[in-house]
């Protein structure tokens, strides 16, 4: 499945697929994928180790970043913490702890995720509608709420209309 992530820093929205794992112990970002799409990683102060599935040592030795990110899954944003090591091909595991907390209905035929039971811990939903942007825009400031005082004489080419258009073209 699909599911959109926020970087915190910079807002930008990055759509990744998603494998939902119940055996897996935590939530995960590749390595690869998070420098290629440039998260901003947070060292841990205590190294964690990663075994396999078949019990061996990750190839990509222990865990010593995680990324902090919003996910955006239909109606669902959340806020969370994801370790990052060597997933080779997957990119996002979401594992038991996500899973049981927002214990998503899975219809395995259909091949479909819905979230219908939202945990009182989670407290936000996406609005609905066509074309709507999934976080919040702020609202609007003023010129000078946003300009330094000693610009304001100059205030106008940071107008809304002045900023959009290209300057005239001197010879």
């Amino acid at each position: 499945m699909k599911i959109g992530l926020e970087k915190l820093e910079s807002h930008e929205e990055v759509t990744v697929r998603v494998l939902l794992d119940s055996g897996t112990t935590g939530l995960f970002m590749d390595t690869q994928f998070t420098k290629r799409k440039e998260f901003k990683l947070k060292r841990l102060k205590n190294p964690l180790l990663v075994r396999n599935v078949d019990g061996t040592i990750n190839v990509g030795g222990a865990i010593i970043h995680q990324v902090e990110c919003n996910i955006f899954f239909k109606r669902h944003v959340e806020k969370v913490r994801m370790d990052i090591c060597n997933l080779k091909k997957t990119e996002v595991i979401l594992g038991m702890p996500w899973l049981a907390v927002y214990n998503p209905e899975i219809d395995w035929e259909k091949r479909e995720v819905k979230m219908t039971r939202y945990p009182t811990i989670c407290g936000r939903k996406k609005k609905e509608g066509k074309n709507k942007k999934v976080r919040k825009i702020e609202e609007e400031k003023t010129v000078e709420e946003l300009l330094p005082k000693k610009f304001w004489k100059w205030k106008k080419v940071f107008g809304k209309v002045e900023s959009e258009r290209m300057p005239v073209q001197k010879a």
